[in-house]
C-alpha cells in the first residue's frame, strides 16, 4: 500500500469533515450535549463526524476495522484498522473555545503506520506516515532541539474524571512550574502531540488516555523525531494509558521527573 498517497486522502476526508464540525460550532445548542460519565461530554457533532469520517475510510480500505471513540461502528479488521476520534477537545467545542481536531491513525497488525491531526480552527494538519516524515501542510516538521527541562515550555491534561492520582499530579505540577519556562494545558490531547511535532511544545505528559486520543500523535512525533514512551520510561504509552512524548533530547531528565511522584 502507498502510504504517502493513502495519507493524502485521509487529508482531503478529514478537512472535508473539518468543515462540518466548524459550521456546527458557530450555532452550538447546549441542550444536545449528552454526558458518556463524569465531565465527559460528547453531542451529536462527534457523532455525526465519527459517521462521515467511518464512511469515506471504508470506501480507502474496505477490509479495514475501526477503533473508535462514540463507537458508531463495531468491526475489526484482520490487518488493518482505523483510530478514531472525531473531535478531540469536545468540552472545549461545547464551550466555544477554539482548539480542537480530528485525529486519524491507521494500525497494520501492531504497527501504527498513519497519522493526520486536523486542527479546524487554525486550519493546520499535521500528517505523518511510517518512514516518511512529518508535515503541517505541506511542510516538513521536526521537533525542538532543547537539551534540558529548564529550557522548555511542556504541555499537559488535567484529570477530569479519574481523581484517584490527583495529589501526585499536583505536586509533580508544583515542581516542573519552577523547573521549566512553563506549563500549558489546551484541552486536545492530539493537539499537545501535533505541537510537540512541530517543536512548538519541548514535551508532553498525560495520563488516562485511550489509543483513540494518542494514536495519531504518536506517528507523528516518532516522524518528526521525537520520543514516545510511558511514565516508566517504557514503550507502553497506549497499553499503561500513561504517555510521555518529548523532543528526544529531554526524556530521561522529564522521566527522571515524573518518576519522583509516579513510581
Amino acid at each position: 500500500m502507498e502510504l504517502a498517497t493513502l495519507t493524502q486522502e485521509v487529508i482531503d476526508l478529514t478537512k472535508k469533515v473539518g468543515v462540518f464540525i466548524r459550521q456546527e460550532g458557530l450555532s452550538f445548542n447546549h441542550e444536545r450535549i449528552e454526558y458518556k460519565g463524569l465531565n465527559d461530554l460528547v453531542s451529536y457533532v462527534d457523532k455525526t463526524a465519527e459517521v462521515q469520517l467511518v464512511t469515506g475510510l471504508s470506501k480507502l480500505i474496505p477490509s479495514a476495522g475501526f477503533v473508535t471513540e462514540e463507537k458508531t461502528i463495531n468491526k475489526v479488521g484482520e490487518h488493518y484498522n482505523w483510530i478514531i476520534d472525531p473531535l478531540d477537545g469536545t468540552t472545549n467545542f461545547i464551550h466555544g473555545i477554539p482548539t480542537f481536531a480530528i485525529s486519524i491513525a491507521l494500525q497494520l497488525n501492531d504497527a501504527l503506520v498513519l497519522g493526520v491531526i486536523y486542527e479546524i480552527n487554525r486550519d493546520e494538519c499535521f500528517y505523518a506516515w511510517k518512514n516518511g516524515g512529518a508535515y503541517l501542510n505541506n511542510r516538513i516538521i521536526r521537533t525542538s532541539k532543547i537539551p534540558h527541562v529548564s529550557n522548555t515550555l511542556l504541555a499537559t491534561g488535567f484529570p477530569y474524571y479519574d481523581f484517584r492520582k490527583q495529589e501526585p499530579y499536583l505536586k509533580l505540577f508544583q515542581e516542573l512550574m519552577q523547573r521549566c519556562h512553563g506549563l500549558r494545558r489546551i484541552g486536545s490531547a492530539a493537539v499537545d502531540l501535533a505541537y510537540v511535532a512541530c517543536g512548538r511544545f519541548d514535551g508532553y505528559f498525560e495520563y488516562n488516555l485511550n489509543a483513540w486520543d494518542v494514536a495519531a500523535g504518536i506517528v507523528i512525533v516518532r516522524e518528526a523525531g521525537g520520543d514516545i514512551i510511558d511514565f516508566s520510561g517504557g514503550t507502553q504509552p497506549v497499553e499503561l494509558r500513561e504517555i510521555v512524548a518529548t523532543n528526544g533530547y529531554i526524556s530521561s531528565e522529564l522521566v527522571g521527573i515524573i518518576n519522583e511522584y509516579f513510581k
